[in-house]
């Protein structure tokens, strides 16, 4: 914590000015002084986790100041901001230009209602409108860097000091497959219990080997697809996992130009791993999970399946831990469309930047699939003609079709977006209202509800949208979150 903030000028009513003024250069002792306080000096607070950086608030009139700092006995000033030279004296004084339009209050957001199927509504999005329109930030809002090391450095700390045994729950349900397993199996089993993944046991070798998931079943359709118009129960029926994973790698081998592909290890992490640790192990090797594995014995032999970690569940431990101090992170106040984060429609002229991936509702499934791999996503929206968000098609969808054995009968280019989505949907449903999965933010929400919304179950991503209109500018998801956060 620091000092409470401290009024000058109250004489004449002149509006005053919230400061915060920072010392990041480290020190034992700091005090801030200037023409707002008399020259006389106000102490300053080392940032709870953060030791080498001092802040204090001040509250300024309007006008040009110049102040100083005072490091253990030392009259300093801040080289990276503006100063200005005494003369013939030697003084340096760092200036501020405080103006009332540098301070905004804030906004009341608009609450978005808990029963609207696509997570937000019209009524919710002209309520955001008109209170954006007066008040809200735009765009140019700048990132501080010394905000931006304070919240990584926080945040950094609370990770590397809590372990993966934190994210276990009380009780749970954890399911493994086994490598001889039919393939046809697998994915009934995946689609029946609602998940996306699973780890692979092998019993000859008695140690969890890989994982299956729901993009090894989006290459088996691809490549089934391609040996004829119609895929066949048999094909499933006969091709085990451990066939399919001999496979992939035999395909993988062909398409590296040098003819080696090493085969891809097993990520994973023990129960004492910092939840850093974990993240940066999902976030390296590309992974949606890591399982959570414990060997009583020093060999790693008997290994024990506790938990499937994610980053939605390292988030959820990180909003919980601030949830009483979301001011100890300064930049969880900043508007998403103001921070280097998520993928967006690049704006006209704008180059260099990574394309959004969207496709229309009668775009093939084929289409999706081949994106779904191709551009390395696990989402794609899908919109009208207008690019307003309908719904969006992700990775795991493709495990719909094991209901009723779908996949027996289908053709992935004569089947459309449209109807791939709703085999996961309620009879009598509406299309492009009914999916619970679809969940939006505006580009004038600030990062801390961002986070908050991402770290509800189930929710892995949130779909940025034009307000009203609901065009979409763009998609955040949870891995976003943490490679900016981890920098």
């Amino acid at each position: 914590m620091y000092p409470s903030a401290m009024d000058y000028a109250r004489d004449g009513g002149t509006a005053l000015i919230p400061t915060r003024f920072v010392w990041p250069y480290g020190g034992r002792s700091v005090y801030l002084s200037g023409t707002f306080t008399g020259w006389s000096q106000w102490p300053m607070a080392p940032v709870e986790g953060c030791p080498t950086v001092f802040q204090t608030v001040c509250s300024v009139p309007p006008g040009y100041h110049q102040y100083k700092f005072i490091v253990d006995g030392e009259w300093r000033h801040d080289e990276n901001q503006p100063f200005v030279s005494g003369g013939n004296l030697g003084t340096v004084n760092t200036v501020l230009l405080a103006r009332e339009s540098d301070y905004l209050p804030a906004v009341l957001s608009a609450q978005i209602p808990p029963s609207s199927n696509m997570d937000v509504d019209n009524q919710a999005f002209q309520r955001l409108v008109r209170v954006s329109d007066v008040a809200l930030p735009d765009d140019t809002s700048r990132i501080s860097q010394t905000d931006l090391d304070i919240s990584r450095h926080r945040i950094s700390a609370v990770l590397s000091t809590h372990s993966a045994y934190e994210l276990l729950p009380g009780s749970s349900k954890v399911i493994a497959l086994d490598v001889d397993l039919p393939v046809k199996q697998a994915f009934h089993i995946l689609h029946e219990q609602g998940i996306p993944m699973a780890p692979l046991w092998d019993f000859s070798r008695a140690q969890f080997v890989g994982v299956l998931s729901a993009l090894d079943f989006i290459l088996i359709m691809r490549e089934l697809g391609n040996h004829g118009s119609n895929l066949t129960e048999e094909e499933l029926e006969t091709h085990t996992i451990s066939a399919w994973k001999e496979a992939k790698s035999y395909l993988s081998r062909q398409a590296n130009e040098l003819g080696k592909s090493a085969p891809r290890r097993l990520v994973w992490s023990g129960p004492d791993n910092s939840l850093k640790d974990v993240a940066l192990e999902i976030l390296q090797n590309g992974v949606a999970t890591v399982p959570i594995i414990h060997s009583p014995a020093q060999d790693g032999s008997y290994p024990q399946l506790l938990y499937l970690a994610s980053l939605s569940d390292i988030l959820k431990h990180i909003c919980r831990y601030f949830k009483h101090s979301p001011e100890s992170l300064p930049i969880l106040q900043l508007p998403i469309g103001a921070i280097p984060l998520g993928t967006w429609v690049p704006k006209i002229g704008e180059p260099n930047r990574q394309p959004l991936a969207m496709l229309r509702p009668t775009a093939s499934l084929n289409a999706a699939l081949n994106l779904l791999v191709q551009a390395q996503v696990s989402a794609i929206p899908i919109v009208d003609d207008n690019d307003s968000l309908l719904d969006i098609y992700s990775r795991s969808d493709i495990t719909a079709l094991a209901k009723d054995k779908i996949y027996t009968h289908i053709n992935l280019e004569e089947m459309s977006i449209h109807q791939a989505l709703q085999l996961a949907e309620e009879p009598f449903a509406t299309y492009g209202l009914s999916s619970q999965k679809c969940h939006m933010c505006l580009r004038s929400d600030s990062l801390h509800e961002v986070m908050e919304r991402l770290s509800r179950p189930g929710v892995r991503r949130l779909v940025v949208v034009e307000a009203g209109s609901k065009r979409v500018e763009g998609i955040i998801s949870v891995g976003d979150i943490f490679k900016f956060l981890l920098g």
